[in-house]
């Protein structure tokens, strides 16, 4: 694939930092290296000692003098290498990528850390639109993308979606007014991206069947785009076999991936991590370099350790445990909405995530009603409309969250609601 045609002219004009090339070169270094090179800090400065970390299950792990310099010390801008390889592996495991055996230039598989997949998912997009391009997504979809998306002035185009997630006949639609023997020519304005939320989307719920994903990749091979895989769900699948992904089918390296482990592991934490082809990973790094320079060593420090210590196994039983307690959530909403809103609201219930998304039946808006009258029936939703790419647009669909509150909060929430949709009909 020629990977140069995708890039925005600010990423193709990225240089490697010759500083940060020295500093990850230094790292690698034998102990009798040298170094006047590096600006870092001298550690011996630094005010902390050591730190001790208990972890749930009785297990703890110690950062002595040595490893807390390391943690406190600058490190290399695609991650520590110790993470990057147990991610590697688990991707591997997991997805088994068809590019994880191609040469570098035509797309082998590649990770960075970032600092959190929000991170991850801002850099791809700076990387990948221009002003004026023409961009496929399925709103409503996550307000945190919409908001990257819009101020790089390109131009979404809404593909239709249901509880299944983008529908491929709608994309094979809207893609007919261009021809695919045309998009590589000078000044086409055929769509070079897709973006979805292939598992549990926010707001929706929505989750893709493997054939329609299996559709939508044969249309993005047909016109030459990339797929960007937003999928900090993924991990949140209530129904096993898990759904194979978008990144497992890609025998092209058109797939850029984003993965969480905010919903898994810790959302302060800050670690998220990219997938993709080497030439555009790479060019994600060039921009982490100039910018936050890398991910927090100590977090990836304590999150490495706590993920060689369980091993994918260890790690895959935690995710177990993670998705029994928000099924329990999600069926205790479920519940609720069964009993208070049942001739008032309709929804699907979702198969991965944290959301339920909800129609009210007779409100056209539900934006003054959310942000005005909810919160004298002290109940609080998200509007729907924070969702859509025209936000101002009239929308009766909310947002309710089965994450943090106990189902008996879950249901105190949605007899004020049925009280409060019941007063605005």
């Amino acid at each position: 694939m020629n990977y140069a045609r995708f890039l925005t002219a600010v990423s193709a004009a990225r240089k490697p930092s010759p500083i940060r090339m020295l500093t990850e070169l230094q790292q690698r270094s034998p102990p009798s290296l040298i170094s006047l090179a590096g600006g870092a800090p001298n550690t011996n400065t630094f005010p902390f000692l050591s730190a001790s970390i208990q972890v749930k299950s009785g297990q703890s792990f110690t950062f002595d003098e040595t490893v807390m310099k390391r943690a406190l010390q600058y490190s290399a801008s695609n991650g520590i290498p110790e993470l990057v390889s147990w991610m590697k592996n688990l991707q591997k495991n997991l997805h088994n990528p068809p590019t994880t055996s191609y040469s570098p230039e035509n797309g082998q598989m590649d990770i960075c850390v970032t600092t959190g997949s929000q991170e991850g998912l801002c850099k791809v997009l700076e990387m990948l639109v221009n002003p004026g391009d023409n961009v496929l997504l399925d709103a409503p979809t996550y307000s945190g993308t919409l908001a990257a998306l819009q101020p790089l002035g390109c131009n979404i185009i809404n593909v239709p979606s249901d509880q299944y997630g983008m529908i491929p006949v709608a994309l094979k639609e809207i893609l007919s007014q261009w021809d695919p023997s045309e998009v590589h020519k000078p000044g086409s304005t055929a769509p070079k991206i897709l973006y979805t939320i292939p598992n549990g989307g926010n707001p929706t719920g929505a989750s893709m069947t493997a054939n329609r994903k299996k559709d939508i990749y044969e249309l993005a091979r047909q016109y030459d785009m990339l797929i960007i895989e937003d999928d900090p769900y993924y991990f949140l699948q209530f129904e096993k076999p898990w759904a194979p992904t978008f990144l497992s089918m890609d025998v092209d390296g058109r797939i850029i991936r984003t993965d969480s482990f905010s919903k898994i592991l810790s959302s302060g934490l800050r670690i998220g991590f990219v997938t993709g082809p080497k030439p555009l990973v790479d060019r994600v790094v060039l921009h982490i370099q100039a910018s936050t320079m890398h991910t927090s060593t100590f977090t990836q420090l304590m999150v490495s350790q706590l993920l060689h210590s369980w091993g994918q196994d260890g790690f895959l039983q935690h995710i177990d445990g993670v998705i029994e307690f928000y099924r329990k959530q999600r069926d205790a909403m479920i519940g609720s909405a069964d009993k208070w809103l049942k001739d008032l609201a309709e929804w699907h219930t979702p198969s991965a995530g944290m959301f339920l998304w909800m129609k009210l039946n007779g409100i056209a808006d539900t934006q003054q009603l959310i942000m005005e009258k909810a919160l004298e029936k002290e109940v609080l939703l998200v509007p729907g409309g924070v969702f859509m790419i025209n936000s101002s647009d009239p929308c009766p669909y909310v947002r309710a969250a089965f994450s943090q509150s106990t189902p008996e909060q879950i249901d105190e929430a949605f007899r004020r609601l049925s009280l409060l949709i019941k007063d605005a009909l």
